[in-house]
């Protein structure tokens, strides 16, 4: 790889100005990185840019067999008006085991690190200044042959597009409604799961469609073989909170290993609570409840951060959790990352990766 960076900047006359309502995903700054991969010549041409439309042949071939990746990850700015991301180091390693499950290049992480960092001080002044607002990264990586043949790209593009997004909560930490899912499976051991890619999120709209019709926020997912372990929550990494246990399902290859599932599991372990990665099945989680040893049920995940769930449901039983409310632990969690997003905790883990604002030598 080139480790160099070309500059085609845009020249913007009027002040940026953001909605008050940013929802997310539906606002995009200035400009884009891009990078191009091919075998003779490896990555290259890296360059910033304006944000422009793609122009594919019909015949591109991840549009047919499904050859793309991506990750997704937040920066935030602080009071004191500093720009800083959490854990893009290890956003980018996850990037590369999914590259190279699904045959694609690896990228260079230090030198797309980089290149994320500038890409975000030239556009700066999309990040929001309301606390739980942050600017959301999307780098993507997919096969662009022009050429129908199911096999491995020969071509690829590595992109990065910014956007700012609202609070997850716009209006306070809630509890969610989840569905325990056994009519269909998400992913199974030995298969895509543990990667973030395409074809994970397409199999899952069917149940989480259903699920909303029936008044729920999220889709369980059980196991794809016995339909028998919990493994995730929509889209995001599942922990159960029993009276003297605080487990998660174990990464089993069908599991994507959240970047923030990883992060509550050392904190929580620094609390001294007895956290655990393991095969948790959904009847144990039901006699639980049915108990009385069922304390909380919580999701983890960049966009939501933490998600306490307040009613999960599995074959017509519904299963009111902690009445309904948030965990106390939930919330616990979720100030305490929060805290460390826009600089009001010190951050004591290296998870904080600042972003200079300077002028950019073009």
């Amino acid at each position: 790889m080139k480790n160099k960076i070309n500059y085609i900047l845009k020249e913007r006359k009027e002040k940026i100005i953001l909605p008050e309502k940013l929802g997310f995903g539906q606002y995009f700054t200035d400009h884009m990185f891009e990078m191009d991969y091919s075998k003779e010549k490896g990555w290259h041409n890296a360059t910033i840019k304006p944000l422009s439309e793609l122009y594919l042949h019909p015949a591109t071939s991840f549009i047919h067999y499904g050859q793309t990746i991506f990750e997704g990850l937040k920066a935030f700015r602080t009071a004191d008006d500093e720009i800083q991301i959490f854990r893009p180091d290890t956003h980018l390693e996850r990037l590369n085991n999914s590259a190279r499950r699904i045959c694609m290049p690896e990228v260079d992480t230090e030198f797309v690190l980089d290149a994320m960092k500038e890409l975000i001080a030239i556009d700066s002044d999309w990040i929001p200044t309301k606390k739980g607002e942050a600017l959301y990264i999307r780098p993507f990586m997919f096969g662009y042959d022009p050429a129908l043949g199911v096999r491995p790209s020969y071509n690829y593009k590595f992109i990065i597009i910014l956007s700012p997004v609202g609070a997850y909560y716009p209006e306070g930490f809630k509890p969610v409604k989840i569905l325990a899912q056994d009519d269909y499976v998400r992913a199974v051991r030995k298969g895509l799961g543990e990667c973030k890619t395409a074809a994970n999120y397409a199999a899952s709209l069917l149940a989480a469609d259903e699920a909303a019709k029936k008044g729920f926020t999220q889709v369980l997912w059980l196991d794809g073989v016995e339909q028998k372990y919990i493994e995730e929550v929509g889209t995001m990494n599942i922990f159960i909170h029993f009276k003297d246990e605080i487990a998660t399902p174990k990464l089993t290859g069908s599991i994507l290993p959240g970047v923030t599932r990883r992060s509550v599991i050392q904190l929580l372990k620094e609390w001294g609570l007895n956290v655990t990665e393991r095969l948790i099945s959904i009847r144990e989680v039901i006699d639980a409840y049915d108990s009385g040893n069922l304390v909380g049920v919580f999701g983890t995940g960049t966009a939501a951060i933490i998600s306490s769930v307040g009613l999960l449901s599995y074959k017509g039983k519904d299963m009111m959790i902690n009445n309904g409310n948030v965990g106390e632990l939930d919330l616990k969690l979720f100030n305490e990352l929060t805290a460390i997003h826009y600089g009001e905790k010190e951050d004591t883990h290296n998870w904080i990766f600042k972003v200079e604002k300077k002028a950019i030598e073009v």
